[in-house]
């Protein structure tokens, strides 16, 4: 049985305000942070998203080159 795997991109907006998360496993698309810590949380939020699954986070710099890799193993575990 092979596992699902999504892919999340993390990418600083055009005007500079803060990171969009970007993924086809959201049901929108792409979600917007703001704060200062917005790519910890953009990174925590896929994380929790796919819980259940393995998921590659990648966190781009304004010029499009990846500057960090997260690589999450799901670990829900059934009773």
């Amino acid at each position: 049985m092979s596992r699902r795997k999504d892919f999340y991109e993390i990418r600083p907006r055009r005007d500079r305000r803060g990171v969009n998360l970007i993924s086809d496993a959201l049901p929108f698309g792409r979600l917007w942070y703001d704060e200062p810590d917005a790519v910890s949380n953009a990174i925590g939020y896929a994380r929790f998203y796919s819980r259940s699954h393995n998921a590659v986070i990648r966190v781009y710099d304004e010029t499009g080159n990846v500057i960090q890799t997260h690589k999450h193993t799901g670990n829900l575990k059934e009773w």
